[in-house]
């Protein structure tokens, strides 16, 4: 198993966003666990950025697809 991550590995919040067909301020609230009904999306910080691996972001939205 390769340890480094491709760049298509990992979405910036605006590429979540796309993906999940809502706002980023929507995403980042979930990433911080603010939305009531959903758990947080597992994200990487390095500084101010947030990225998520897109194996996490398949995971999250098959354990929560009642919820959308």
């Amino acid at each position: 198993m390769e340890d480094h991550l491709r760049q298509s590995d990992v979405l910036t919040v605006a590429e979540v966003a796309q993906r999940l067909r809502c706002s980023r301020a929507h995403v980042c609230n979930v990433m911080k666990g603010k939305v009531i009904g959903l758990p947080r999306l597992t994200h990487l910080s390095m500084g101010r950025r947030k990225l998520v691996r897109v194996e996490w972001l398949h995971q999250w939205m098959e354990e929560n697809k009642l919820q959308w």
